[in-house]
């Protein structure tokens, strides 16, 4: 099981976001996040999810957790703070430590703050921005490894990430596999356009013997919200 993780997990990093993407659409999955960047373009991320959800705080002060002891490498932070861009639930000092332990990477659904420490150390973090204003007493922990929305998207606890300079995706790990290989069969006919390109051939043709304008094209699954061809 654990030899398996760590290949899909390989096989997902040697794959671009726009790859997954294109065979997510192919699949009929969304899961593509909407508006959710990395703070750096260099960075890139790939994990297993683990997901906390914020709310908002009633008459409580509220809480920003203390979870990050408990994760490790291959681990990606998933906070969904729900869109919220007026106070942050990430910083300098939850990188700090996310790094040292060897943690993957962290997404927010809102914001972070403390970009320099990210950046000097490299860590990524894609989220919707950065603002400085603290979330404490302003959020609240609702609960952990639950299914959250993150950028528009559904993503549970265990489901693969990767994140480049073009955004985040997520690949439910229940088809995993499939959209995997839906990717790589994708970037291998791109490559092959490429290739074909340098070799002098035109673009028209290059695309046709790859079967470009099918690469996306909504393939039948037998599965309920499936398409065809």
């Amino acid at each position: 099981m654990v030899s398996t993780e760590i290949g899909l997990s390989t096989r997902l990093g040697a794959l671009s976001t726009s790859a997954v993407s294109d065979a997510l659409d192919r699949l009929g999955i969304a899961g593509q996040a909407l508006g959710i960047a990395p703070l750096d373009r260099s960075f890139r991320l790939v994990g297993r999810a683990w997901t906390l959800r914020y709310g908002p705080v009633g008459q409580d002060r509220g809480t920003v957790g203390d979870y990050i002891d408990d994760l490790g490498p291959g681990d990606v932070v998933v906070l969904d703070n729900q869109g919220r861009l007026d106070a942050t639930v990430w910083g300098d000092i939850l990188t700090t430590v996310a790094h040292r332990r060897g943690v993957a990477g962290t997404v927010i659904d809102g914001v972070c703050r403390d970009v320099d420490r990210s950046l000097s150390l490299g860590y990524p973090v894609f989220s919707r921005g950065s603002w400085m204003r603290t979330g404490k007493d302003r959020v609240r922990v609702e609960a952990t490894q639950v299914p959250v929305s993150i950028g528009g998207i559904r993503v549970e606890p265990g489901d693969l990430l990767l994140g480049d300079g073009d955004g985040l995706v997520a690949v439910p790990a229940v088809r995993a596999e499939e959209i995997l290989a839906a990717a790589e069969n994708i970037e291998r006919a791109e490559d092959a356009i490429r290739a074909a390109i340098e070799a002098g051939t035109s673009l028209r043709e290059a695309r046709r013997s790859a079967g470009y304008h099918d690469l996306q094209h909504r393939a039948a699954t037998g599965r309920d919200g499936g398409g065809g061809s």
